[in-house]
């Protein structure tokens, strides 16, 4: 026989322990969760309030309690939540050390709760900051990109779809394409906020408590709408939760979109913007280099908070009322996405303020890409009354015509053109040019820079910015 006949070889290492010392460590939560610390404590100093409110408990126990938890939160602040695996959470970690510095009055602080809903509500806590959180940080993006289109209503750059040149735009116009998808992730964070602001303390295990508590009381001091209105699903609920990370993982979609323009523009082929240094990096090997890896990490972020979409998704997805073991492993994946989103939103409003814009790069491509080929045809469905199938075929032969010259559409001489097609004149060149094509887009919504202005203008006074 080998080995140490002292332990059991079915479990080894760190578990030579046995069954016991596996149930430890897959039972204890408070690595993870000692992050709902301040949210532990907001909530019990609420709950006691309400217990000494009704009569619960006593208001000298209340005070001695409600001190006891500041001086508890003040170890917390100075230096961070011990882990002790054997107290298992956050809960039981605090409600040891109150016991610790004001003796046995601490168990009344437990009356008429328990864990399942003191968890759902510094959850949902926890979750609302991440989503005021969120929302501040985009509203920084959101006012980067209009002040940078604001400078660039009129620099023109191509316009793609399928990454081909298509139509020329403004880079104002495309930035502030970015600036209305940072509003509809404002909006959806804004929707599960409203959703999830009820508070479910009070709750109990599962069914409610014979207290005569108040819930509403303890909503009202915890910033809450109200209360949870059924005790089963206050405990096992985390849709709010699951509303976050999908807020956060379309937000990091439009987030990764972005990154990966500023990837593509960086790039020598095109050579559109020059990203800051101090969102950039070397190459170990080769000098010349200047790597966009905050950008490429945000696009890698995104893969990322979608997975945490998924996990807990899964981890909900057949769990029977009320509260399983299972709902413990909702929180990774929640802190995970936020600290993701919130470093992914910070590297986008860095890029987006401080990046260097060649517009004198933009203007080249979008002129050699016969961006305005559309415009042709266009004007000989307007002024030479062609059917548009006809001006396509038509325009088509212009274009083949400049890329064999190498030159834009608006350097063709009229000769030219009209040898082409004899209906064209000397008005078509008031459209070919770009700035023609782009002054023509004024619909609302449009490329037009008068456009762009009026956009950037309201979204200005949306945000609050000072003219």
């Amino acid at each position: 026989m080998s080995g140490n006949s002292g332990s059991n070889q079915m479990w080894g290492g760190r578990f030579a322990a046995g069954p016991s010392a596996i149930m430890r460590e897959i039972n204890a939560s408070i690595p993870f969760d000692k992050a709902l610390w301040r949210q532990d404590i907001a909530a019990s100093k609420a709950h006691v309030g309400m217990l000494a409110a009704q009569g619960i408990v006593t208001s000298e126990d209340a005070e001695l309690i409600a001190g006891g938890l500041d001086r508890v939160a003040a170890e917390y602040e100075a230096d961070g939540v011990p882990e002790n695996w054997d107290l298992e959470d956050i809960h039981m970690t605090t409600e040891s050390r109150l016991a610790e510095l004001i003796g046995p009055v601490a168990g009344r602080l437990h009356t008429a709760r328990s864990r399942n809903d003191q968890v759902a509500t510094d959850f949902r806590l926890w979750v609302r900051d991440a989503i005021d959180q969120a929302d501040a940080g985009l509203r920084q993006l959101q006012a980067a990109l209009v002040e940078r289109a604001g400078d660039h209503a009129d620099s023109i750059m191509p316009g793609f779809t399928h990454l081909q040149t298509a139509q020329p735009v403004t880079l104002g116009h495309h930035l502030m394409a970015y600036y209305e998808m940072a509003a509809r992730d404002r909006s959806r964070l804004a929707d599960a906020r409203k959703r999830m602001n009820r508070s479910p303390l009070g709750a109990a295990a599962l069914a409610g408590t014979g207290f005569p508590i108040d819930r509403f009381r303890t909503a009202e001091a915890l910033g809450f709408d109200g209360p949870t209105d059924n005790s089963l699903d206050s405990v096992s609920d985390r849709d709010f939760a699951l509303d976050y990370l999908m807020a956060a993982a379309q937000c990091s979609l439009h987030l990764s979109r972005l990154a990966e323009e500023f990837i593509i523009w960086a790039s020598q082929p095109f050579g559109f913007v020059t990203l800051p240094d101090s969102l950039s990096t070397g190459s170990s090997i080769m000098p010349q280099k200047k790597n966009p890896d905050a950008a490429e990490l945000v696009r890698g972020h995104a893969g990322r908070i979608v997975g945490c979409l998924t996990s807990l998704m899964i981890t909900m997805k057949g769990l029977p009322l009320a509260y399983s073991k299972d709902m413990q492993d909702d929180k990774p994946p929640v802190f995970e996405a936020a600290g993701l989103l919130a470093l992914s939103i910070a590297a986008m409003t860095g890029m987006v303020a401080e990046a260097k814009f060649r517009t004198d790069r933009m203007r080249a491509a979008a002129e050699l890409g016969y961006a305005t080929a559309t415009d042709l045809a266009d004007w000989l469905v307007r002024q030479a009354n062609i059917p548009f199938r006809e001006a396509h075929h038509i325009t088509g032969s212009a274009v083949k015509l400049a890329e064999s010259r190498g030159v834009a559409l608006d350097q063709l001489p009229l000769a030219d053109l009209r040898a082409i097609d004899p209906r064209i004149d000397e008005r078509v060149f008031a459209a070919l040019s770009v700035e023609a094509s782009v002054a023509a887009r004024a619909s609302h919504g449009g490329t037009a820079p008068a456009e762009v202005r009026k956009r950037v203008a309201e979204a200005r006074a949306a945000l609050g910015l000072e003219d």
